[in-house]
Parts: C-alpha cells; structure tokens; sequence
C-alpha cells in the first residue's frame, strides 16, 4: 500500500468514526435529553427520569461510547494530519483530550442525581433537601458543559488550520472548520461572562455548531482525499 492509498484509507475510516460519534451524540442531546429533562422544573425532571430510567441510562451508555469513539477518533486524525503539521497536530490531541474527564464527571453527577430522584441516597433527607441536592448535580453537569464547549470550539482551530494547508481536503473546509470552533467559543465565553445574554447569543450561534465538522465528516466518508492530490510533507507552518 503506497503513501496515498494509506492516507485515503485512513480518511474514510476517520470520517465513518466522526459519522458514528455525531449519532451518539445526536441520539443523547437531541433525542433523550428531550424525554428526560423539564427545563426550570425540577420536580417534573425527576418524574421523567424515572419513568424513562432505561432510556437515560442508555443515554449514559451512550456518552461513553462517545468518549471511546472520541478517543480513536482523535489518533486517527493525528495519523491523517502529522504530515501537515506534526506539532499543530499534537496541539490538536491535547486540547480534544481536555474534554473527556470532565464528560465522566458530567455522566456521575447525572447518575448520582437519578439515584437520589429515586431515593437510594440521601434517605435521611427531605424530599425538599434531596430534590435540591439533585438540582444542584445536575446543574454542575450543566455548567460543566458549558465551560468545556470552550474546548470543543478551541480544538476545532488547529483542526481548521491542518484541514486547509492539507491539500487533500477542500480549503473552504477548513475555513468552516475555524467558524464552527468560534461558534462554541463565543457560546462558552457568553456564558461565563454575559449570562442573560445566552439564549439570544446562542440562537445566533447555533447555526455554526453543523457548519464545520458536518461537511467534514461527509466529504472524509465519501471522497476521503482529493482525487489529483499529490503527497506533500510541509514541515513547519511557515
């Protein structure tokens, strides 16, 4: 197998591994977060979550093997990016790497919170002490995702970077890429900052979470590389 069939192999296999993680991460977020969680009324979240128990624990069993995709994920689109940039690359890792611990803490909060909802903890408390104690993991779990969007947008800049000096990946990609990184960054720093300010900024912003990594993910699976690309190695990012 030469050079270039390793790297087209390699493309593909990464843009099946993204297309994965994205319908995990669509199934939980956008499919059982819906059935399990009442917005401003915790009472109600609680009666949700325990009469969907199953369905978000398998959200939870889902998160986890988002993060294992992620992680495969993430070396493989090392191997397809070092000989772009070999160190933009490793920056690339480090900073995708920041976010899976904290999801971990993010799924027990989650599971601490269903087993207090249905009084396997906190028994010495009151229903009113107990439910306040589940609201309160759970917007740690929250705010906890709020703050590591700010790493989901941050690794989505060296990503960009490698994705337009690539050569064998449309430059327009990776200008997307740099928009949808922005988009979560300016989500994340509208929260830390400007609180009351999110759902406006947020419905601005919203747009810009599929901008990137969609078109990515679709071009990696299908095409992989250019068909006229010829394999170049740019040591440095000069």
């Amino acid at each position: 197998m030469n050079n270039l069939t390793a790297i087209k192999k390699t493309a593909k296999l990464t843009g099946l591994l993204y297309f994965l993680l994205a319908l995990a991460a669509i199934y939980s977020y956008m499919y059982v977060s819906p059935k399990t969680m009442v917005a401003g009324d915790m009472v109600a979240t609680a009666k949700k979550m325990i009469d969907n128990e199953f369905l978000f624990r398998t959200s939870i069993a889902s998160d986890i093997i988002t993060n294992i995709l992620f992680v495969i994920l993430i070396i493989f689109l090392y191997r397809l990016f070092r000989q772009v940039h070999e160190l933009l690359a490793l920056f690339m890792v480090g900073l995708a790497f920041v976010a899976i611990p904290v999801s971990f803490i993010g799924e027990s909060l989650r599971l601490i919170a269903l087993e207090i909802f249905k009084g396997n903890l906190l028994r010495s408390f009151s229903t009113e002490q107990a439910l306040e104690v589940s609201t309160t993991l759970l917007k740690v779990d929250s705010y906890t995702g709020q703050l590591v969007t700010f790493h989901w947008g941050l690794w989505l800049i060296p990503m960009g970077w490698l994705v337009y000096r690539s050569g064998f990946i449309p430059k327009i990609l990776g200008i997307l890429l740099f928009v949808n990184g922005l988009g979560y960054m300016i989500s994340s720093i509208t929260f830390i900052l400007f609180p009351e300010s999110l759902p406006a900024v947020s419905k601005i912003v919203y747009p810009t979470y599929f901008i990137g990594e969609l078109p990515l993910i679709f071009w990696l699976m299908i095409k992989g590389i250019r068909s006229n690309y010829k394999l170049k190695i740019e040591p440095s990012m000069a």
